[in-house]
Parts: C-alpha cells; structure tokens; sequence
C-alpha cells in the first residue's frame, strides 16, 4: 500500500472519531450548538484587540491637541467633545463658550508640548448684545491622556481648559454684571485697590458681590467667571466691556496699618495676619502671604496651638482650678487618656506657679487638669464668651473658629491648641481683643448698618476677676516670658502669647502669635515657620508699634 493511501486510511478514522467524541452523549441540538460554539470561539479570538496602554506618544499628543482645537476654533462641538474623556462635560463648557460667554470667534494656537501639557493661546472675539465686537486674548493648557477602555489618546477634560481660572461647576459668562462696580475706601476715605493692597483683592471681589447694589453703584458689561453654587470664591472678572458707575463703599480698614501688615507678611513666604479694635471689633487689617488666591487669614483653618491657652486659662479660672499668684504644677511629663504629653524640650517648673506656666507655655500644666474638667467646658467657654464657633456676620466670608467638644486624650490636646480646635488669625485677634476687654465684639469689617445684619453676641461677659488674671497673664509674657523678644519695648497695656502647633507629616510647627496694646489687638501665623515668637512674633508686633 501507498504510503499516501495509507494517510488517507489514517486520516479518515481519526476524522471518525472526532465526529464520535463530538456527539457522545448528545442530541442533534447540541451538536448543532457545539458548531456553533466553536464558530463564537473563533469571533471571540477575532474580537479580543489589544487595548492600547502607557501614555501617549508625542505624535499622538500632538494629533489629538491639534485635531480638539481645531474642532473647538470651527465651532464643531461635538467633534471637539468626542476627542475628550467627557464628552459630555465638555460639550456644555464648549457650548455655552459661546451662547453664555458671547465669543463670536475664537483662534486657538497651541504651542510646544511638554510631555502629555499642550499650551495654546486664545485669540477671541466677544460680542454681545449692543456692545461692539471685543477682542479677548488669553492663555491656557490641555493634557493628552489615553482613555483606558479604548486606548485612543484624548483630551483630559478639565473645566480649566476653556479658562485657566475655571473649577468645577464654574460658568464662564458675558453678560450685565451680577454686581455694580464699588469703589470701597479705607476708615479715612482713601480708596482701596488692589493694586496698592494685593492682599485685599479677594475681599474687595467679595465685597462687590454682596455691596454691589447696596452702594449705589450701576452694572458694566462683563465677561467673569460666575462661581459655583457654595464656593468660597467670588465672582471674576476678566474682561471689562463697558465700565458700570461705582458706588461708594466705606470699609473699616486701616490704610496705613494695611501697608504695613502687608509689608510684613511679605517678609514670609507664608504667613497670614489680621488686626481689630477691641472696643468696636473693626477689622483694620487683613494681610497675607503669598497675596492672591485663597485668604487664610480670614477663611484659613488652623490648630492654634498654645494661643488657646488663652481661652484654657479663662476656663480654669473660671472653674476655680487656676489662679494667678498660686501654685501649679508642671511635670515634664502627664498622662492622659493614653497619650503621654510632654513640655518643649521636656523642661518642667518646679514648685511654680500658674503664671510661670502660663508664661513659659507650659504644656502640662493644663493638660493635668483635663480630668477635672467636663468634655464641654472650653467648648463652652469659647463660645459663650469669646464668640468663637457662633455665626459671624463680618461683611465677607468667614470661618469663625471651632472649639469641639471632645474626650480622653483629644480634650487633653485641646487644652493646648491641638485636637479639634481650628482657629485662624482672624479668631486669634479676637481672642486677645476679647481678654483685653473681657467683652467679645464680632469682628466686621462693613459696617452693620449698611445692610441691617445682626452681630453675633457671646451669651456671656467675662468675670471681672478672670479678666483681670489673664490680662496679667498675658502682660506678664509679654514682658518676660515667651513673647518678650518680639514685644521689647513696647509701652503702655499690652500682652500677648506665643504658640506652636504641630502638624502630622510637617518638620516644623506652624507658629502663631496673638497680642494687644491698648485699644489694638492683632494675630497671626506663620505656616511651617518654627517657634510663635520668632516667626508670627515680630510681623504681629509691628502692627501694634504701628497702630500706636
């Protein structure tokens, strides 16, 4: 026999079997089915592709960013969105770039890529209903990323791709302003502008947003960024139509103190300091560095560190459990609710007073008497009698402190300005305004009457013997404890104190300082600058030799 004839034999029987195998133990239908699974088996190999990973390459970078702008500049905003990895975010930013924001017509030229960041220029033509065609010409970026179920390279969508200064839930828009144009002077008439105090450009946008109107003023047109619904930010304008007439409105700032708590900021890289007048509680200056963006000398929050001894020392003065002039102990350790709490350098005062501890910012000294105390007390002295946590109406926005109640070892770190307490210099301020008195007065920076707002108010005045000590408390620190560097020289009724907070995950603390002389008091902090007294210390007393 052949060997080919052979194969064949060969072949034929093998080719037998394999029918047997297929069918044992199975009916027509499964025979059938098991045709057809081999058919999907087939289509599911020519169906799975290699999805594209890793970043895109230059060429694809390039080709998407020119293919989206070119999309964008046409007007063609569903090709633009559909190069995006949100189409649909993209296509309403897209729209109402032109329908709300009124561009006619729009370049766009990118620019040389870096990585996966396209720069481009924006060349625009605003025109809005009565108002001449306007030029509007900007810059912004895009990032080319891969979108991960297809692999095809597409633009990250971003709202900061229409705008540079866009968030999320911001519309860009052109139109009437929401706010007429103010014109908002200092205590003396001076006119406040941004140019002279940078720091303030965010409370005079504020201060538009809710004075506008009020002031007398007549709305511009505009291009501005209407911010979304629960920012902390105002309302931007960044193209100016035609010029609204302002009104006038009078702040309570200090233009001199301004400068000058300005200059001294300046000094940091960061650092936030704000002054009142305790008789009244008029902010006279708000100052911060770096000087745009967000203001943490009013809205920022901090752990005070040891300034809230201040409060903590109201409190167990208060509660009978310190006094000035008698003895008080500070160990170089206590323990308390598990945690072992130590003094900077681990130093103690033997057989010392409450002033020596006060003065000295000893950290034990308080925290030893947590267990006498209810979870609530400086919850409680802190709001009933310096105000902090209530609903401050200042004439901008605010965050006016928290001082929680809480427990075990966190209402031990209380005590000293750590745990749960949040405060910034804005607070701080009042703090030292409110012990100089012994009467909490809201700080504001518009004057109430301008719009019938009501004030809050602590529900309780300070005992007269418990100002009277933390007067003397804070005096003597100034003059001889930890604040006596920063404050030499100084005349006259003052005190202050000094703190350092710690932060997890940060090599320095951040620094703090809260004084008053006379009828001025002033805080601030210095983020990750080291010890209160050297760092906020010399900037806070400035404000005070300068206000005197």
């Amino acid at each position: 026999m052949r060997s080919g004839a052979r194969a064949a034999i060969v072949s034929a029987v093998f080719a037998a079997m394999v029918v047997s195998v297929a069918g044992c133990g199975s009916g027509q239908d499964d025979s059938s089915g098991s045709k057809d699974g081999a058919n999907a088996s087939g289509d599911e190999k020519n169906a799975v592709k290699k999805v594209k990973t890793g970043p895109p390459s230059a060429a694809e970078v390039k080709t998407t960013a020119r293919s989206f702008l070119a999309a964008w500049s046409a007007g063609e905003t569903a090709k633009a969105a559909a190069l995006t990895d949100d189409s649909d975010a993209a296509t309403a930013a897209l729209s109402g770039y032109r329908k709300k924001a009124h561009i006619d017509k729009v370049e766009l030229n990118p620019g040389q890529a870096s990585g996966d960041k396209v720069p481009f220029a924006v060349n625009a033509r605003i025109a809005y209903s009565g108002e001449s065609s306007v030029p509007w010409t900007y810059e912004s970026s895009l990032d080319v990323t891969r979108d991960t179920k297809t692999g095809k390279p597409v633009v990250d969508w971003q709202p900061s791709v229409v705008h540079p200064k866009l968030g999320k839930g911001d519309t860009l828009k052109t139109g009437e302003s929401e706010a007429p144009p103010i014109k908002a002077v200092d205590r003396d008439g001076t006119e406040l502008s941004a140019t002279d105090h940078p720091s303030l450009k965010g409370v005079l946008s504020s201060l538009r947003e809710r004075y506008g109107k009020k002031a007398g003023g007549k709305a511009g047109v505009e291009t501005f960024i209407s911010r979304a619904k629960g920012s902390k930010s105002p309302d931007e304008t960044l193209k100016v139509l035609s010029k609204g007439t302002p009104g006038t409105l009078k702040t309570t700032i200090d233009g001199k103190l301004q400068s000058t708590a300005e200059q001294q900021v300046s000094k940091k890289s960061k650092a936030s300091v704000v002054a009142v007048k305790p008789s009244t509680g008029e902010i006279l200056a708000v100052a911060n560095s770096p000087a745009s963006g967000f203001n943490p000398a009013l809205q920022g929050s901090y752990a005070p560190g040891s300034t809230m001894k201040v409060i903590t020392s109201a409190t167990l003065i208060d509660k009978g459990l310190a006094a000035y002039g008698k003895a008080h102990p500070c160990p170089k350790y206590f323990s308390y609710g598990g945690w072992k709490f130590q003094n900077d350098k681990k130093f103690e005062i033997k057989n010392g007073t409450f002033e020596q501890s006060f003065a000295r910012s000893c950290n034990t000294a308080f925290i030893s008497q947590a267990g006498k105390l209810k979870d609530d007390d400086l919850t409680k002295e802190a709001r009933d009698v310096f105000g902090i946590g209530l609903n401050w109406q200042t004439g901008v926005p605010t965050f006016d402190g928290a001082v929680p109640t809480q427990s075990a070892a966190s209402k031990a770190a209380s005590l000293i300005g750590q745990g749960g307490v949040r405060m910034n210099p804005l607070n701080m301020a009042s703090v030292s305004a409110t012990a100089s008195t012994g009467t909490f007065r809201q700080p504001y920076l518009v004057a109430p009457s301008v719009d019938n707002r009501t004030l809050a108010k602590a529900s309780k005045t300070m005992k007269s013997s418990t100002k009277d000590q933390l007067r003397k408390l804070m005096h003597l620190t100034a003059t001889s404890g930890t604040a006596a560097e920063a404050m030499s020289g100084m005349s006259g009724d003052f005190g202050a104190k000094t703190g350092s907070a710690e932060v997890d995950n940060q090599e320095k603390p951040n620094g703090w300082f809260t004084a008053y002389n006379g009828d001025l008091a002033a805080a601030g902090v210095v983020p990750e600058g080291g010890h209160g007294g050297d760092t906020a210390g010399p900037i806070v007393a400035a404000l005070l030799r300068a206000g005197g």
